[in-house]
């Protein structure tokens, strides 16, 4: 979609609540999906294979996990002109998530808290969803899913719940994404520390390497990383990808930080912080990485591009590809095409 005509929609979206714009906006891309709409206005960037996890995306810029958790709008989001499309996250059983209202837009600063908690129909119907998309269907691209635990779920019973999703999902997947992160699922971030993350990976790798034997397909596994993090929490977390060979790092979530908004209306709003605001935080966690990791595994990232000159950073900081989110919905999805021209050629 051109910039032109993201900038007409913008004010009628940002008039609506954040979430009431999020369930208008996918359908009405769905149907002009259909149509074939979508992708003629689209932006569609060039072609820039990149090897990662052993797999090659046909360019370097991803769609995050968080916008299409039931991974109903595969088809539409395809025809963006994204690298990869990562839906989720996903739980065993379906939950309606946290309380509404609960996604908050910050134009100040470019930025949005959200707290919505994981709400999905559950693994079964969103691997049907994977299942009867097109993009699936005709292997058109990089597909990630990304995997969680229910919110009911005792935190010392997580590695159930993510073993459970690892086994429904690992048939259809281009990779998972095991999601640890997210500020709004209590406790959840417990998971990145010690014992319990090395327990966790364990558990997840034994699974892969069954599943690998068992479907005749080694699917790669990426971990999802908080950006609140300090040098040796970040080392900590390096040390553990690398011993329990995890292929791949995804820094990172939302924040839970709020200098950046401090006095903004809703900046004081509980949930996780995305956009502009995460940016520098996310790319110190990167820079931390890549100095413990090398080129051990690949780091994917994530938070707070805004435009163009935001994914070169990334990937000058140690990043391999990019996500987006939060931007998408500030710069509209000629962000797409922006990123993947400011990264042409770079080696990450």
């Amino acid at each position: 979609m051109s910039k032109f005509l993201y900038s007409l929609a913008r004010p009628l979206l940002f008039s609506m609540d954040a979430e009431d714009a999020h369930h208008f906006t996918l359908p009405a891309m769905k149907r002009a999906a259909s149509l074939g709409l979508l992708r003629a206005m689209a932006c569609q960037p060039k072609a820039d294979p990149r090897t990662v996890m052993g797999l090659t995306f046909k360019n370097p810029v991803g769609l995050a996990a968080g916008l299409d958790k039931d991974g109903a709008f595969i088809d539409a989001l395809s025809d963006l002109g994204f690298g990869s499309i990562e839906v989720g996250t996903v739980t065993p059983r379906a939950q309606p998530g946290n309380p509404k209202p609960r996604m908050f837009r910050l134009p100040a600063a470019q930025g949005i808290i959200n707290r919505m908690g994981f709400n999905n129909g559950g693994v079964d119907a969103f691997v049907a969803n994977v299942q009867s998309s097109r993009f699936y269907q005709n292997k058109e691209g990089i597909l990630g899913l990304n995997i969680g635990k229910n919110a009911d779920t005792p935190i010392e019973r997580a590695s159930d719940d993510y073993l459970h999703c690892l086994e429904k999902v690992y048939p259809y997947a281009s990779y998972v994404t095991v999601n640890i992160s997210s500020p709004n699922t209590k406790n959840l971030r417990q998971l990145q520390g010690g014992s319990e993350l090395d327990g966790l990976l364990a558990q997840l790798k034994q699974a892969q390497q069954r599943l690998a034997d068992q479907h005749k397909r080694y699917v790669p596994l990426a971990l999802k990383i908080a950006p609140d993090m300090d040098g040796d929490q970040v080392k900590n977390i390096a040390d553990a990808l690398i011993r329990h060979r995890i292929d791949g790092v995804i820094a990172t979530n939302t924040t839970l930080s709020r200098t950046a908004v401090e006095g903004m209306q809703h900046g004081a709003e509980a949930g996780g912080l995305s956009g502009a605001p995460v940016f520098e935080l996310s790319n110190k966690v990167i820079r931390l990485l890549k100095a413990e990791l090398g080129d051990a595994l690949p780091i994917i990232g994530v938070g707070g591009i805004m435009k163009g000159a935001d994914a070169k950073v990334k990937m000058d900081a140690g990043a391999q590809l990019v996500q987006l989110y939060s931007g998408l919905i500030y710069a509209g999805p000629a962000l797409v095409r922006d990123c993947a021209d400011a990264i042409r050629g770079s080696k990450g």
